[in-house]
């Protein structure tokens, strides 16, 4: 937004409530001395001024940060204001009673409120003691009130100001939560694609490098297959950043079997996908890829089942278990428990009885 144009019509509302300061300076106008005159005129434009600017820096700092403004400052642009104030009354008299009113608006809109009623509060009892005191002195308009009247309006709008600043305070953490959380999602999508399509890139090279000698053409083959994971990884890589990626429980099933075989590791997976919950496959999909992964890379086993329901998938081996505690972590598998957290489901991981590993999502 343009700071000019945002300016200007405040501009224009904060210096239309000085009309009542035309009194005071028709007054110093109207003084037989020129001395008079030129001393009530410039105390009072003068603190025309100061209220002006005063108020439109505690409107910045409120927008801004929502609190008002520093102490030190705050105390200097007030005090200059009741100096300008002292000198404008002694020269015009009673009229002068009239600054109180923005001596109190400025104290609700620059101090904390402790201090702020209590300048108010102040400025209210002058203005209905001081003409008590003062021979001459006849208070014709109800200054006290003005000046509570004007002080709780200000304080409902420095409220109204803060509460601006607080949701827009809010809403911008909402905005950088959001991103941290599409970040790590993203991050946890390459993780997950990745370290699965890098495990069994891996494991084949391998058994073709150990082939390539005594079984050319079964080398050959593993070698192809290398090509077409690296080609597949690539495509979901590519779908991940567009955003438009879904996980396929059928095609998981089937991968699984294939990384499981060329491991050398015995696998009884199902054929299709079809026990799982059509709603439930996309996140039992990323079970399966993470689970077979953690096998393939840490079990040692040599043997693993994949076992399917409607509202839950397990995945087995026969190999050492989890070695540290019985509840075993890593990147994979903290972003596979989020995903499954976030799904409304529970992930057990833990000793297979008899042996070896589980690692069971259920919905």
């Amino acid at each position: 937004m343009n700071t000019n144009t945002s300016r200007r019509p405040f501009w224009l509302w904060a210096a239309v409530w000085l009309f009542y300061m035309v009194n005071p300076i028709s007054d110093a106008w109207h003084r037989p001395e020129v001395w008079e005159r030129v001393v009530g005129l410039t105390a009072a434009i003068g603190f025309c001024v100061v209220y002006l600017l005063s108020f439109i820096s505690a409107r910045a700092a409120l927008r801004r940060t929502g609190a008002v403004l520093r102490l030190p400052e705050a105390l200097v642009r007030l005090g200059v204001m009741v100096a300008l104030m002292t000198v404008l009354t002694v020269i015009v008299g009673e009229s002068g009673l009239t600054a109180l009113v923005y001596v109190g608006v400025m104290a609700v809109f620059t101090f904390e409120p402790r201090i702020a009623w209590t300048v108010a509060g102040a400025a209210a009892v002058t203005a209905a003691v001081l003409p008590r005191f003062v021979p001459g002195w006849h208070s014709d308009i109800d200054v006290t009130f003005a000046v509570l009247v004007a002080a709780l309006a200000v304080w409902g709008l420095i409220r109204f100001m803060q509460r601006n600043a607080q949701l827009a305070e809010a809403r911008e953490e909402i905005t950088e939560l959001a991103v941290a959380a599409e970040r790590n999602r993203f991050a946890r999508d390459l993780h997950d694609l990745l370290g699965h399509s890098l495990t069994v890139v891996s494991v084949k090279s391998e058994l073709a490098a150990r082939l390539v000698r005594i079984a050319p053409d079964r080398a050959e083959a593993e070698l192809a297959d290398i090509q077409r994971l690296v080609r597949e990884a690539l495509v979901d890589v590519r779908a991940a950043v567009s955003g438009y990626r879904e996980m396929s429980l059928a095609t998981e099933l089937a991968s699984a079997r294939s990384a499981l075989d060329a491991a050398g590791i015995e696998a009884e997976v199902p054929l299709t996908a079809e026990a799982a919950d059509p709603d439930r496959q996309q996140l039992f999909a990323w079970v399966v890829r993470e689970g077979v992964t953690n096998v393939i890379r840490h079990s040692e086993a040599k043997h693993c089942w994949i076992r399917l329901e409607r509202t839950a998938v397990e995945i087995s081996d026969d190999g050492r278990g989890p070695a540290t505690s019985e509840h075993p972590t890593g990147h994979g598998l903290d972003g596979l428990r989020e995903r499954v957290d976030s799904a409304g489901g529970t992930l057990t991981i833990g000793n297979r009885e008899g042996g070896g590993f589980v690692l069971r999502a259920s919905t």
